[in-house]
């Protein structure tokens, strides 16, 4: 026999899609996600790499506190803005090529606090 856990449940209806497992609400409609505060320190840190990527530069984004459809939404706007490639992961925004100073100045812009990191 299977133990439900406590926040266990329904996770995905076919009417209104993924659920959010504490309130049982659609996540569109989600209550508890948006009175969770938000993690980090406020500060958005852009930082370029090429480790472990066969050399190719990327410009990762991390710490910008918004949800998970939001950061989807950022990560759109700032690969159209720099007019290259990339992807969300583990909420960390990837965009292919060095844009450092793109995305520094357009986040600024739009009132996040920024820092360059990694060197």
């Amino acid at each position: 026999m299977k133990h439900r856990s406590a926040q266990g449940g329904l996770v995905y209806s076919t009417e209104h899609g993924s659920m959010c497992p504490a309130c049982r609400q659609p996540f569109d409609h989600c209550q508890c996600r948006a009175a969770l505060p938000a993690a980090g320190d406020g500060i958005v840190r852009v930082a370029h790499e090429s480790k472990g990527r066969r050399g190719k530069d990327v410009t990762t984004v991390r710490g910008v506190p918004v949800d998970a459809v939001a950061l989807a939404a950022l990560g759109k706007q700032l690969r159209t803005r720099c007019g290259s490639g990339g992807t969300v992961k583990d909420g960390v925004i990837e965009i292919q090529g060095d844009h450092r100073d793109t995305v520094i100045a357009w986040l600024a812009a739009q009132g996040h606090t920024v820092k360059r990191s990694g060197g």
